[in-house]
């Protein structure tokens, strides 16, 4: 199985295993890391805000207009910012890492 790691905001790392088809948004639930995704993965809010390492970036696909927008809201927005809920993970995500932003 896939895995991938969260960075926490005190800079600790957490692996996790990531099944294929979930988002990060899901995978970090599954695991009770803090990452809200108040509209539970619906594309309406930007609580589910991660950074993307920076290796890991051009290796997604590119964000939706849709996703863009609720960026523009996110606090703390950095180049490799994205929304956890629409990261899927794949076999070429494994080992993914992403970062938890200071607040959401």
């Amino acid at each position: 199985m896939p895995h991938m790691i969260f960075v926490e905001q005190d800079g600790s790392r957490k692996e996790v295993d990531a099944p294929i088809g979930l988002s990060v948004l899901e995978i970090a639930h599954k695991h009770d890391i803090e990452l809200e995704g108040a509209c539970e993965g619906s594309l309406a809010c930007a609580t589910c805000h991660v950074v993307v390492d920076p290796e890991w970036a051009d290796k997604l696909s590119a964000p939706t207009d849709d996703e863009e927008d609720m960026l523009d809201l996110a606090f703390g927005l950095e180049k490799t910012s994205r929304l956890g809920c629409q990261i899927v993970m794949t076999e070429a995500l494994d080992g993914l890492v992403v970062r938890l932003p200071k607040a959401s």
